[in-house]
């Protein structure tokens, strides 16, 4: 499961999150997302603001509001790609930014680029 921009979806702490039933323990994980995103984008973040996630590929149903919003996510949607590696503009600015704060997208981007 990888988002366009491959980030893993199976090991996105929102969607782990959002399948966890215990209802003390899906608040407990996402205060700590809340805290997280708020050291890593410096936007305060609360445990209320980390909503349900099924996924940025999903056509229909919850998106957290971040990857809602996300140009990345909307721009290989909007061209209908799979992901980013199929991109005709591929290492685009946005893409290049993210890299930055995750590197192993690249490696797994560029992986899908040479057939691996």
């Amino acid at each position: 499961m990888l988002f366009y921009c491959c980030l893993r979806c199976d090991n996105c702490p929102i969607r782990l999150a959002t399948l966890e039933e215990d209802p003390a323990l899906k608040l407990k994980m996402r205060e700590e997302i809340a805290l997280e995103y708020t050291n890593v984008y410096g936007t305060e973040k609360t445990a209320d603001d980390i909503t349900d996630c099924d996924g940025c590929r999903a056509e229909s149903g919850r998106i957290f509001g971040e990857c809602a919003t996300c140009r990345i996510r909307n721009c290989a949607s909007k061209k209908d790609v799979s992901n980013c590696a199929f991109c005709e503009n591929y290492g685009c600015k946005a893409l290049s930014l993210h890299f930055m704060l995750d590197p192993e997208s690249k490696s797994r981007l560029e992986n899908i680029r040479k057939g691996n």
